[in-house]
């Protein structure tokens, strides 16, 4: 056999082989090739868009929170001043309260001044009379100079 003739069967085989390939191998493969390369570049897209919505969802929670602690201070500050305001009051309440006591105080002193007087001036009324009638070794007839009596009392 010739060398030559081989190598020229192995020529026509060979672009047989390559024809063949390109036109029923090759497409397919560079279809997969291409639908993974856009696979992941639509995965490189993703990821990015990811990564910016990720950033906007951190800065929509920081201000978020700005927001929920800015409406806490608030709150606290409210709650504060209703404290305060309540204070105010039930010392107001208190102050009222301790005047009233103080007034109902100040009237049953009063009242018990004036019991403790009369008790006081019938006393020294009976004394006075005690003490007329052993001034004068005679007995005075209390109902017979009540008008006396109560002119004493009023004197006193």
């Amino acid at each position: 056999m010739n060398i030559n003739v081989t190598l020229v069967g192995e020529l026509i085989a060979f672009v047989v082989f390559v024809m063949f390939c390109m036109k029923f191998v090759w497409p397919p493969i560079m279809a997969a090739i291409e639908d993974r390369q856009k696979t992941i570049a639509d995965g490189l897209a993703a990821s990015e868009r990811a990564a910016k919505d990720l950033e906007l969802a951190q800065d929509n929670a920081k201000a978020q929170l700005k927001e929920a602690k800015a409406q806490a201070a608030d709150i606290v500050d409210a709650a504060k001043k209703r404290e305060t305001q309540m204070i105010e009051e039930a010392a107001a309440k208190a102050q009222v309260e301790r005047e009233k006591i103080i007034a109902s105080g100040h009237a049953e002193i009063e009242s018990e001044r004036h019991r403790a007087r009369e008790e006081l001036r019938t006393q020294v009324a009976v004394l006075a009379v005690a003490g007329a009638e052993k001034i004068l070794d005679r007995s005075i007839d209390a109902a017979a100079h009540s008008d006396i009596l109560d002119k004493l009392v009023a004197e006193l």
